[in-house]
């Protein structure tokens, strides 16, 4: 088992989740983060005065997904958060030992 983990621009959220909902994932945590890359934040200006902002906004998706699986996830990621920018965002893949379905107790691949 693996943990795909996304972390991508936030308006692209609805898009990858309908991807990920095609293929037959059946659930994601989304979380919102701050962070930088290779952009190193940007400049804008409000009101006259010009400032920097080093953490863009984006979102975290995190899906535990079988090794089966793992390849067409990150194709339906991949694909649907791609805007050809910079700043589209990374996808890390985690070994999983173990996963506790916490209602019914089942554990492994069964309780993804």
């Amino acid at each position: 088992m693996k943990l795909v983990e996304a972390i991508v621009k936030p308006f692209k959220l609805e898009e990858i989740k309908d991807a990920l909902l095609e293929i037959g994932v059946q659930g994601m945590t989304v979380s919102e983060v701050k962070g930088f890359g290779r952009q190193k934040g940007h400049k804008e200006t409000y009101r006259g005065q010009e400032y920097t902002i080093e953490f863009v906004p984006k979102v975290k998706i995190e899906v535990a997904v079988t090794d089966a699986q793992v390849s067409r996830v990150i194709e339906a990621i991949t694909s649907a958060a791609r805007t050809g920018s910079i700043g589209d965002g990374k996808i890390f893949v985690r070994e999983l030992t173990d996963v506790v379905r916490i209602r019914t107790g089942e554990t492994g691949e069964s309780a993804l």
